[in-house]
């Protein structure tokens, strides 16, 4: 009966790693893929266009902040308590309004990229897809530095048909 057990889980892994051992596997560094792509250049500056405007604008704000703050510290001992007062409680509201600008920013520059990067990306999945099918490939791994690809030699690496496939 054990002979029998361990005759049965023996030809279950030789059958798995002959099965395992048919499949094509292939990998591609996504990441030099995505910014060899042309629109990936092109929504890079896009980005970065946008982000000029929100730091030239906060640069702005933050200038004025200065500005205001020098002149009420000079002008500190000669007016009374109550401008003293004001004037604190002006420079603290207009230092909130040039934090939520700056998050604000932030949030809206992430999501902008964000909307301008998902289609390249489904571009690029769309035609490694295409690549991997028409060679036959069963699974495709990232091969992009630190992805967790431990060791990718030989094998069939997808990127020159890739770009190919979408016209560069």
């Amino acid at each position: 009966m054990k002979q029998l057990k361990t005759l049965v889980i023996t030809a279950l892994l030789f059958i798995g790693t002959q099965t395992f051992a048919q499949q094509k596997i292939a990998h591609i560094d996504v990441q030099a893929l995505m910014t060899t792509m042309p629109e990936m250049k092109t929504a890079q500056d896009q980005v970065r266009k946008i982000q000029e405007t929100y730091d030239k604008e906060y640069k702005g704000m933050v200038a004025e902040y200065q500005t205001k703050l020098q002149k009420y510290d000079q002008e500190a001992a000669t007016v009374g308590d109550a401008v003293n007062e004001t004037r604190s409680k002006e420079m603290q509201d207009m230092g909130a309004r040039i934090q939520k600008y700056e998050q604000d920013a932030r949030k809206t520059l992430g999501d902008k990229e964000l909307e301008l990067i998902k289609p390249i990306m489904e571009k690029a999945q769309k035609a490694i897809q295409k690549v991997a099918k028409a060679k036959g490939v069963t699974y495709v791994l990232d091969a992009t530095s630190g992805s967790g690809v431990l060791f990718a030699e030989g094998g069939i690496d997808l990127l020159a048909d890739v770009k190919k496939e979408l016209g560069f």
